[in-house]
């Protein structure tokens, strides 16, 4: 695939190495910056373009005449929807995704001729559309509904999760075979232990795998049955009900506004006209203004009574030093966005409890776009070393290599893992391996080797007759 990238900065570049990675890709990237083009381009098996990606000039001179997707990733929203329609209209590119950071394009609706509704993006002929601050925000929000979770994802709906934990002791399934769980869950609840890291080492569960206390346990269960589950892997904690936000900006503000009826939220801003636009704009949070790495300011609001303090602030040493601080000062757990990847493996499960990457939660949404077969969503782990992924099945028996076999019959790439199986209401686990697969099914799967993605999508894909050709 021929691919076009508008932007180098954090995310493009990123994006640049993850696609760069991908056997058959032919990447090219485009910035003002001549520096941070030539850094990336001494890294990656790629091709660099200065200039502006809104030129139709420079479009041009970088191939878009025969470019299979446009990814326009600059930091400006306006430079990358005038980017992807001039992709469309004039070089007729396939697929333009842009970064659109700003919610005022997709809140303004509108009404075509047909009755259609629509946003202010429409006009832009933006195939797809994401902005990474919605992203976290929905990733944070995940995190804080459920005490102690490493990592919350959604599929088919938000009908299944799969959730990340740390074993603890005084959890009753720690020291306990898999093969038992069953015993110690309610009735009706059931879940899929997908996969296990003990001292960052991978371990394929079986029945007879014994959960010990720090293992790194990914299991996928209906949603409603999350709770309970995490209950047995980990001794009693109380619910999440104070939560400290240092940072005001787009993240801060939305995570207060979507949480603030349910929770008791303080967030601090220190830019003061900032701040009085956050009072304003927020009903029951407590808007403080100052720094959060001041001592004085987090003893005074009781740092030590606080559930979970999020450092969401655009720096990320300010992050970093924040979330030190107030663990030092008492707050019970600490979450901090960190954009810059060489510092993720550093903090996180150290000091610091969580550290969210904002590039790792752009790469999936885009990765779902760009992988071949009917993908649904895409969810990088372990740093991108790892993935979970959730596809929709076509077909019959005679156009499909999977449709009408049973999970144990069929011969899945070494390292892919099926967590669930969604079908219409229905949720099966994966370990129930009689289950028949059929026409529509959501499959769940947790690929511990990124490499085997490719021998995935093959498996999966439709024959041409399928589609009566």
């Amino acid at each position: 695939m021929k691919i076009l990238i508008l932007g180098s900065g954090q995310v493009g570049s990123t994006v640049a190495k993850n696609l760069a990675e991908m056997p058959n890709n032919d990447v090219t990237i485009v910035d003002t910056d001549e520096r941070a083009l030539h850094n990336i381009g001494s890294k990656l098996d790629v091709r660099t373009m200065h200039g502006n990606g809104a030129s139709p000039f420079v479009l041009e001179q970088a191939g878009a005449a025969d470019t299979d997707l446009l990814l326009a990733l600059t930091r400006s929203d306006e430079t990358n929807m005038v980017a992807c329609k001039i992709a469309a209209d004039l070089f007729n590119i396939p697929g333009r995704i842009a970064r659109v950071r700003s919610t005022e394009y997709l809140e303004y609706g509108r009404n075509d001729e047909n009755g259609e509704t629509g946003n202010g993006l429409d006009v832009f002929s933006i195939t797809e559309s994401f902005s990474p601050e919605q992203l976290v925000t929905e990733q944070l929000v995940g995190l804080l509904s459920h005490t102690s979770a490493l990592q919350v994802l959604r599929f088919a709906d938000d009908r299944v999760r799969m959730v990340i934990v740390q074993a603890r002791k005084g959890g009753l399934l720690v020291d306990t075979e898999i093969s038992r769980i069953n015993s110690h869950l309610p009735d009706g609840v059931d879940c899929q232990i997908c996969a296990i890291y003990r001292n960052n080492r991978l371990i394929v569960p079986s029945a007879k795998t014994v959960i010990i206390e720090g293992d790194e346990v990914f299991f996928t269960a209906s949603t409603e049955n999350i709770s309970a589950i995490m209950r047995e892997l980990r001794p009693y904690e109380a619910r999440n009900r104070r939560i400290m936000i240092a940072g005001g900006g787009k993240i801060g503000y939305r995570l207060a506004k979507q949480l603030e009826s349910g929770f008791d939220i303080k967030i601090i801003e220190n830019n003061p006209n900032r701040a009085a636009w956050l009072a304003e704009n927020l009903d029951n949070a407590l808007v403080l203004q100052g720094t959060a790495t001041d001592e004085t300011l987090l003893d005074e609001e009781y740092i030590d009574e606080i559930d979970v303090f999020c450092a969401l602030t655009n720096d990320d040493e300010n992050n970093i030093m924040a979330s030190l601080l107030a663990k030092n000062r008492g707050a019970k757990r600490v979450i901090a966005i960190v954009n810059r990847s060489s510092y993720v493996d550093l903090l996180e499960g150290n000091k610091i409890d969580i550290v969210v990457s904002p590039h790792m939660a752009t790469i999936g949404s885009i990765l779902a776009h760009i992988r071949s077969g009917d993908i649904e969503a895409v969810h990088p782990l372990r740093r991108g070393t790892a993935e979970a992924i959730e596809v929709i099945v076509h077909g019959d028996e005679n156009t499909s290599a999977i449709i009408g076999r049973r999970l144990n019959d069929v011969n899945w790439p070494h390292g892919c893992h099926i967590a669930a199986i969604v079908r219409g209401e229905e949720v099966v686990m994966g370990h129930k391996e009689d289950t028949v697969l059929a026409d529509g099914d959501h499959l769940i799967f947790f690929v511990s080797r990124r490499r085997v993605l490719r021998e995935l999508e093959k498996l999966i894909q439709v024959k041409m007759g399928f589609f009566g050709i």
